[in-house]
């Protein structure tokens, strides 16, 4: 299915260098800011008190943010849980004051709003929990990136599986230095969305790349550079059918999910621009650096004569 057919390829591969450039640029920065910043984790990696609530009516979910920000906390998550009465707070660990005493001052506040607050229940998330459910989201980072490189080497070609991998860390690293330089909450819904961004763009990568050994079968006299260019050009329409309906779908949860879906949400948004990107500027931009040929994708035909081949013509 193609929107429209474009009859002349684009030169993507002209503009590689200066985009590369800025890539590595950006790259680099988001590697600062990580460093020197860090990530704002929230209170699944951190530790903290959970408190759920439940209302008569239907919960407010402003007004309830507004108290617990008026008790001193930025950025914490409040929603509804279960149905729409029932309210879900993560309070992040405060210096000098146990968990017992936050849940107390939270409910003294959130009952002098309204008085027919009660509490469910309170549970507090210690640090070492936090610290586990980090190590196991990193080694499932390891995995699936793992995973990744050693699907490309056997589809394609090694070449392929340093410039797709390099390409899926290229993603990985920009979306971490969003957060890092924004400082927004690092929670495991947006380690989902990373994990979520890393098949998403290899996707993209292996349509690319799938193309490009299409092309060198069919067309023999091209070079390296105009097939992949040709590849790129061919595979434009799908991108935008695929891409555009998943954006949009992505921008619905952004823009009307609230503030349970926004960093979610946020992250599959950067991830999903970056990865159709690198996809084309920085995956196929490398594999044509590492010198990508007809030969590394297309056996050659076995010589005449060659009795394994049962076209070779040879008398057995």
């Amino acid at each position: 299915m193609e929107l429209f057919r474009i009859k002349k390829d684009i030169p993507f591969m002209r503009h590689a260098l200066v985009l590369n450039a800025v890539s590595l640029l950006t790259f680099l920065a988001a590697v600062f800011f990580l460093f020197s910043r860090g990530l704002n984790f929230s209170v699944e990696f951190t530790g903290g008190t959970v408190m759920e609530v439940a209302y008569e009516q239907p919960a407010d979910l402003e007004s309830v943010r507004k108290v617990v920000t008026q008790l001193g906390y930025a950025d914490v998550p409040v929603q509804n849980f279960g149905t729409s009465r029932d309210v879900l707070m993560r309070l992040p660990v405060l210096q000098g004051q146990s968990s017992g005493q936050q849940s107390e001052a939270m409910m003294a506040a959130l009952k002098a709003q309204n008085p027919a607050v009660s509490l469910r229940r309170t549970e507090f998330v210690g640090p070492q929990v936090g610290k586990e459910l980090l190590a196991d989201g990193l080694k499932a980072l390891a995995f699936v990136i793992a995973g990744i490189m050693f699907y490309l080497a056997i589809r394609f070609e090694w070449k392929y599986a340093v410039s797709g991998i390099i390409a899926n860390l290229h993603d990985i690293i920009i979306i971490l230095g969003f957060f890092a330089f924004f400082q927004w909450e690092f929670s495991l819904a947006v380690l989902a969305a990373i994990l979520a961004v890393l098949g998403y763009s290899v996707n993209e990568s292996v349509v690319i790349f799938d193309r490009i050994r299409e092309t060198f079968r069919r067309q023999r006299k091209m070079d390296s550079v105009q097939v992949i260019d040709h590849a790129i050009t061919s595979t434009i329409s799908r991108t935008i059918i695929t891409h555009g309906s998943t954006q949009i779908m992505v921008l619905s949860m952004l823009l009307f999910g609230g503030q349970t879906l926004h960093h979610f949400a946020l992250a599959l948004t950067i991830g999903i621009c970056f990865g159709i990107y690198s996809s084309v500027f920085v995956a196929a931009a490398i594999a044509m650096w590492l010198g990508i040929k007809r030969e590394d994708l297309v056996k050659a035909p076995s010589k005449k004569g060659d009795p394994d081949d049962p076209h070779s013509g040879a008398v057995v």
